[in-house]
């Protein structure tokens, strides 16, 4: 059960707090209480935070930390917290000190015993993974690097693992990663998120195979899925009853590749197990 809260009774430290990816609805009571009762607000950029928090009419003082100053406002945030006070770290978007500063003064944190707290909320990277109709079991890579020989050594590394695949990339860089999708992911499935929980939020869902370079601009945030290896989604490689009477039933009305497609969404059996079925059954026609 929720209860408001009182400032008396919030612990001193570090409070890393998420908030929007893009729908401003998307932040709990807990952390629109905490960023009111902090003492200070740590965030990426003041201009964006600013929006957000006048939003809700929050008028704390804020302290701007980004990858150029981060290290140098280490010392003086952990003064601040030795001294008892309520800080809240926010990232421009989401939850901070994923691919956002935050990290190092975590890990300083840490190394003196300084109170961590987390204030969980909105995540792309999580939210990607929930629309995805992919394996939960997932790895999440960032940012992709700007050269294009590292983002081969990434892809060399990141097709060799078996389970769900996450990334970060510019919708300005996204055609040039289309030709390597192809031939380091061949046979799996994507989906390429764009702008998510935004009016513009859309999902491009296909085979790696059949992905081809936008023709138009795209613009916005970008969270790319790859799906597991189908070595290892299959759970099994028995069609029960229902699976067969269902694709008897479509034999006729779509293709074999829809028809995998159609049983494999719901239901983890082998591709080829239903490909070889299907053939026996256009045999039979």
């Amino acid at each position: 059960m929720y209860t408001q809260l009182d400032k008396n009774k919030i612990k001193s430290g570090l409070y890393i707090v998420s908030t929007p990816i893009g729908n401003l609805g998307d932040i709990t009571i807990r952390a629109l209480e905490l960023l009111k009762k902090s003492d200070y607000i740590i965030c990426e950029d003041t201009r964006i935070s600013k929006k957000i928090l006048s939003y809700y009419k929050i008028n704390n003082n804020l302290i701007s930390n980004h990858k150029f100053n981060e290290k140098r406002n280490i010392d003086k945030f952990i003064n601040i917290l030795k001294s008892n006070k309520i800080l809240s770290l926010v990232s421009d978007a989401g939850t901070p000190s994923i691919s956002d500063p935050g990290r190092l003064l975590i890990r300083e944190c840490v190394d003196n015993k300084i109170n961590i707290f987390s204030v969980p909320g909105p995540s792309s990277v999580t939210a990607s993974i929930s629309v995805s109709g992919f394996s939960d079991k997932y790895y999440f890579h960032g940012f992709l690097p700007d050269k294009q020989n590292e983002i081969k050594k990434d892809f060399i590394f990141l097709s060799k693992l078996s389970c769900s695949i996450v990334f970060f990339i510019s919708s300005k860089k996204i055609n040039r990663i289309i030709d390597e999708l192809k031939v380091y992911f061949k046979d799996r499935e994507i989906v390429i998120c764009k702008e998510i929980t935004k009016y513009y939020e859309e999902y491009f869902r296909l085979s790696v195979n059949d992905l081809e370079k936008f023709k138009q601009k795209i613009k916005g945030e970008i969270t790319v899925v790859i799906s597991e290896k189908d070595d290892f989604k299959i759970s099994s490689n028995k069609m029960n009853e229902s699976d067969i009477k269902k694709i008897k039933k479509l034999i006729n009305k779509m293709s074999i590749k829809d028809i995998v497609k159609e049983i494999t969404l719901k239901k983890k059996i082998s591709k080829k197990t239903i490909y070889n079925y299907c053939l026996s059954l256009k045999d039979e026609i």
